[in-house]
């Protein structure tokens, strides 16, 4: 029998396109390694992005096509993952235990955004990801009702000086709805919500975090100028509905972002479409293709499109996100794929330094 050249291992890697990172793995920068003797052919990859939920599976495509060369008597492929740091300011200091914060931000309310936050936040957890998530409207804070926090839970404090993340659904939490009660209106100006806002991020005592999601007030105002101008942001989502007067705000949204230099992800569409759920029908209720066409003027692209669905509004009004209660539904498939596309995205961002690809072939 021939020996298998490593050109033919190569070629068949080659076949499989990340679907995240729109590239081959080569390109990519994934394969670390590739060990070839005797017939046996082993494979170490790499991926800067949440990979737990599909590693599995990549492995297993990838050591079929390998193992379908005619010369290779068994093939074995192991895929390890981690989360690089990244961030657009580096002249701002890091949130301890923190690598990577995501601006959840939309341009108007009533888009879905803390619902779309939320959900984004767990489905990275499912892939394995150590998440947290701060609610940062301080005026109508809700991300205690949503990840079903009973009433009343306070967090608590170290050193009377910090607080501890409240834990729920399996990720790390902070909201002022915890240190208040719903009953109480937060009647501050604007420079009160902003060092409000500054206290709950970095005196919170976040635990080994791969991401903070935060899920941002709706518009342009103090709140977003102050976490792009104090706060290490990595990177931002705008969350739109189709309707124009919602486009129209959601580039208002991409403009700003642009304005104080935090990269845009991307856009995700909410409520693009409603399915009748007695025929089956669907139709463009708020319109289509806006979020598409913005993507494209901006030169950033849709993460994601996400049905009107009754259903999760009452899941989230009950306080059982659609990812917690239904994991393997297909609308929680679709939040886990807005969720990869936007942690791939990320990691191609980062300047992070790549593994370099050792190769040896006895």
């Amino acid at each position: 029998m021939s020996e298998v050249s490593l050109s033919q291992v190569e070629e068949a890697l080659k076949g499989y396109q990340d679907p995240y990172l729109n590239t081959d793995l080569f390109t990519a920068g994934a394969v670390k390694n590739i060990d070839i003797a005797d017939g046996q052919v082993k494979v170490d990859l790499f991926l800067s992005y949440p990979s737990e939920y599909l590693k599995n599976g990549i492995c297993q495509m990838l050591q079929v096509a390998i193992e379908n060369i005619e010369e290779v008597e068994n093939a074995e492929v192991n895929l390890e993952w981690a989360v690089e740091s990244h961030k657009a300011h580096e002249n701002l200091p890091n949130i301890a235990n923190v690598k990577n914060i995501i601006a959840v931000a939309s341009g108007k309310g009533g888009v879905g955004k803390s619902t779309t936050s939320v959900n984004l936040a767990l489905a990275l957890a499912a892939d394995g990801a150590r998440v947290g998530i701060l609610d940062a409207d301080i005026y109508g804070p809700s991300l205690g009702m949503m990840l079903g926090v009973e009433e009343g839970t306070r967090p608590e404090t170290e050193q009377e000086k910090f607080f501890k993340p409240v834990i729920a659904q399996g990720v790390q939490s902070m909201s002022m709805a915890y240190l208040v009660t719903d009953k109480t209106p937060m009647v501050w100006r604007g420079p009160m919500v902003s060092g409000a806002l500054q206290q709950l991020i970095t005196q919170t005592l976040w635990d080994d975090l791969d991401y903070l999601v935060i899920d941002m007030p709706p518009g342009t105002g103090d709140i977003q100028l102050t976490l792009s101008q104090k706060i290490p942001v990595s990177a931002s989502v705008v969350v739109t509905t189709p309707q124009d007067i919602a486009l129209l705000d959601a580039k208002k949204g991409i403009e700003m972002f642009n304005k104080v230099n935090i990269p845009v992800l991307g856009v995700v569409e909410n409520m693009s479409m409603h399915i009748c759920s007695n025929c089956g029908h669907a139709e463009h209720i708020f319109g289509e293709g806006g979020a598409d066409k913005i993507a494209e003027e901006f030169g950033t692209e849709l993460l994601g499109s996400l049905p009107l669905s009754k259903y999760i509004r009452e899941q989230s009004d009950a306080g059982k996100p659609v990812m917690v209660d239904d994991p393997d539904s297909e609308v929680a498939m679709l939040y886990r794929h807005t969720a990869r596309t936007m942690a791939a995205k990320l990691s191609q961002l980062s300047a992070a330094v790549v593994p370099d690809i050792q190769i040896s072939d006895d």
